[in-house]
């Protein structure tokens, strides 16, 4: 991996938003982790996709609702997976860290990999956003261009089109793909994984023999594998769509910026607090259904600005970032809608599939 140096010299900007994020939680005597806001969608959406898997196996319903039922099971994976592990492998979920940690494997129940996906996103997408060479996230493969840096190849032309097909499989292929491929290569895009430890390697194999032996042995007992199948691709059909579709609203639409580096090293003329605004978008801020259900990462500059922070609290922290954005004269970049932000990136993709420099 090439060596990426951000100008942080005097961080005037990120110190002067520090402050003012550490001046409101202390008038309002408030702790950064999560509250009972947070517990409480905890004990909401586990037991209900307990609950759903159970009734899947054994309930009396036709095939209609079977397919519903997968649906609805999918979906409250993926809002598991945003309310509850996001927080938690962040280390916001709770200020004791046996907690952080213990919530976090629902990563790990979830089908994937929480020791893996902490080095990718925790450190390697927060640090280097939107960085074409090092952003993992912005890397995936070669049918999909992201930016403008990244090969140009004539079947981009209807990437707009068919990258909702590739969306839906993401999570199977993230799964059972690059999941083992970053786990046997250590290395995630360019980025080497330096170490891991025995009990990573153990976590490792024995969550994915779980994930087997619940999510595919025991259904099929129960159902047989025609209709376990059935449900299977139609659970990570709606997980992948859902969890692609709101990641890539983040980052990969028109408001936002990219750069790049290659073999060499690359000094970033800005601080990185700055390159996180400017490569970050928030969108549907106002919808308080949306941000229940997608974990506030509808407020992503928050997030990434202070990751270290549950997103219970982000829709404050959203006016006091904007306000300094606006005193440091910088972007801050939002859609009021969700499908605004949506378009913006099927235009973008579009606009990207294009033969052009």
């Amino acid at each position: 991996m090439p060596k990426i140096t951000f100008n942080n010299r005097d961080h005037l900007f990120f110190r002067s938003v520090k402050n003012s994020v550490e001046a409101y939680f202390q008038n309002n005597r408030l702790k950064k982790t999560g509250n009972w806001k947070l517990y409480l969608k905890a004990i909401i959406l586990i037991p209900m996709g307990i609950t759903t898997y159970i009734w899947l196996l054994v309930g009396d319903y036709s095939w209609p609702v079977g397919i519903l039922l997968s649906v609805f099971f999918g979906f409250t994976l993926v809002c598991i997976a945003f309310n509850v592990m996001h927080d938690a492998c962040h280390g916001s979920y709770s200020g004791k860290k046996w907690v952080n940690e213990f919530m976090g494997l629902s990563m790990n129940v979830l089908g994937s990999n929480a020791f893996i996906w902490k080095i990718k996103h925790n450190i390697i997408h927060h640090t280097y956003t939107n960085i074409d060479g090092v952003d993992d996230d912005i890397a995936n493969g070669p049918l999909l261009r992201q930016c403008i840096t990244q090969k140009w190849m004539p079947i981009h032309r209807y990437q707009f089109i068919y990258m909702f097909l590739l969306y839906s499989v993401s999570t199977i292929a993230w799964m059972w793909g690059t999941d083992f491929y970053k786990y046997f290569a250590k290395k995630i895009h360019t980025t080497a994984i330096n170490k891991i430890g025995a009990g990573q390697h153990f976590l490792f194999w024995v969550s994915k023999v779980l994930y087997v032996f619940f999510y595919a042995v025991v259904p099929v007992y129960f159902l047989g594998w025609q209709a376990w199948l059935t449900g299977f691709l139609i659970l990570h059909v709606t997980m992948g769509l859902v969890l692609s579709v709101v990641f890539q609203l983040a980052h990969v639409v028109e408001k936002t910026s990219f750069d790049a580096v290659a073999k060499n090293n690359k000094i970033i003329a800005s601080e990185w607090a700055v390159h996180e605004v400017r490569t970050t978008a928030d969108f549907a801020p106002r919808n308080k259904v949306v941000s229940w259900l997608v974990g506030g990462l509808n407020f992503q500059i928050e997030h990434h600005l202070f990751p270290h922070i549950s997103h219970v609290h982000y829709p404050a922290l959203s006016r006091i970032i904007r306000k300094q954005c606006e005193l440091f004269g910088l972007p801050y970049h939002y859609y009021p809608t969700l499908r605004q932000a949506i378009y913006s990136h099927v235009r973008l993709m579009k606009q990207l599939g294009r033969n052009y420099k």
